[in-house]
């Protein structure tokens, strides 16, 4: 099978307590990761990059661990991930991970 060799994780917010929504799909942080070959603690392949590592399982896309400058993710965040198009830079499109 073969894997993505890099995705975008993007970091958003959720509304705690009284605190205001923030905008729709405003990331409060994003990183572009990618495969660095190994297979992490989850047994799914291991990317890195930018201050993020992240187990991703190929087949559902989804974030099956990850860490922001080396610490867990904080309460209160959730991670998407958008597959990065071959060549083009850009973004095949999100996932919810949350």
């Amino acid at each position: 099978m073969s894997h993505p060799q890099s995705y975008e994780i993007l970091l958003f917010a959720e509304p705690q307590g009284s605190a205001p929504a923030p905008e729709p799909g405003a990331a409060i942080r994003s990183a572009v990761v990618d495969a660095t070959g190994d297979t992490g603690a989850s047994g799914y392949p291991r990317y890195e990059g930018e201050g993020m590592a992240a187990d991703i399982n190929p087949a559902t896309h989804t974030v099956a661990a990850l860490l922001v400058d080396g610490s867990e993710l904080d309460y209160g965040l959730t991670a998407r991930i958008a597959e990065r198009a071959p060549g083009t830079g850009g973004t095949g499109g999100d996932r919810g991970t949350g």
